[in-house]
């Protein structure tokens, strides 16, 4: 099979995906079981539900990422959403939400040449974390 990626076979050497790529995971959030005619309202519920949302935040405090676009880092977020979270929540599920805009910074290669780097907010990150965690084609990743 040359020129070709090789699939992985889920399994219990496969790879976590999300904030902690590559990472093993043992407090991994259950997986939600949803119907075939449940709405995306009813997984983006699940993705709010307190535990995913507490893992989600436990997997993207891990990481260690830098602040994006809102100059929050993640001590600063964790202090914002005490406050902030019922407000976004609620547009989250009003579909009125909008992700920050994403920082553009340039890294360095090894060659010395230089490629764009987009940073997510901390709060966006969280979010995305939620979702991806309770996605039903999530377990053919993991």
């Amino acid at each position: 099979m040359t020129g070709h990626q090789k699939l992985e076979q889920p399994g219990p050497t496969a790879t976590q995906h999300g904030e902690s790529v590559g990472r093993a995971v043992g407090d991994e959030a259950t997986r939600v079981h949803l119907e075939p005619k449940n709405s995306g309202a009813a997984l983006l519920e699940a993705a709010l539900e307190r535990e995913n949302m507490r893992q989600a935040w436990k997997r993207v405090k891990a990481n260690k990422g830098s602040a994006g676009g809102d100059g929050r880092t993640i001590a600063e977020t964790e202090e914002h959403l005490k406050t902030r979270w019922p407000q976004i929540k609620a547009s989250l599920l009003k579909g009125t939400y909008r992700p920050m805009p994403v920082l553009r910074v340039m890294i360095a290669k090894a060659d010395g040449s230089q490629r764009q780097l987009g940073i997510p907010t901390v709060t966006d990150r969280v979010i995305q974390q939620a979702l991806l965690q309770v996605l039903p084609w999530q377990h053919v990743l993991a």
